[in-house]
């Protein structure tokens, strides 16, 4: 009979402390891609690829629209999942504003392009 009630099972606090959410502060994280994209002519894309799925991605984008003075979205990659695209090179400004928000540490992020 108590082996059919969940709630008498014994609760490990730290039992999933090991798993790694993607936030970033904690033990292995993954890599966050920032990428600048040739348009047509002056005009280039940034992309940033590899942000975790706890945070919402069009919040950041709504941030990063106000502090940098640009135009972004999400869009769903095949490959990659979803990636911010922002127009403009943005790779120095984005870096600086997960940084600053503690959306990533400096050895997470890596920068490409030119």
């Amino acid at each position: 009979m108590s082996e059919d009630i969940q709630n008498l099972k014994p609760f490990d606090p730290f039992g999933d402390a090991s798993k790694d959410e993607g936030l970033g502060i904690t033990g292995q994280e993954s890599l966050i891609h920032i990428r600048i994209q040739q348009r047509n002519g002056r005009k280039t894309l940034t992309t940033v690829q590899g942000l975790s799925t706890v945070y919402d991605l069009k919040k950041i984008v709504k941030a990063c629209k106000k502090e940098f003075a640009c135009n972004g979205t999400v869009v769903d990659h095949p490959e990659y999942g979803e990636v911010i695209q922002m127009q403009g090179d943005q790779r120095n400004h984005v870096r600086d504003f997960l940084k600053s928000m503690g959306l990533a540490k400096e050895d997470q992020i890596k920068v490409h392009g030119f």
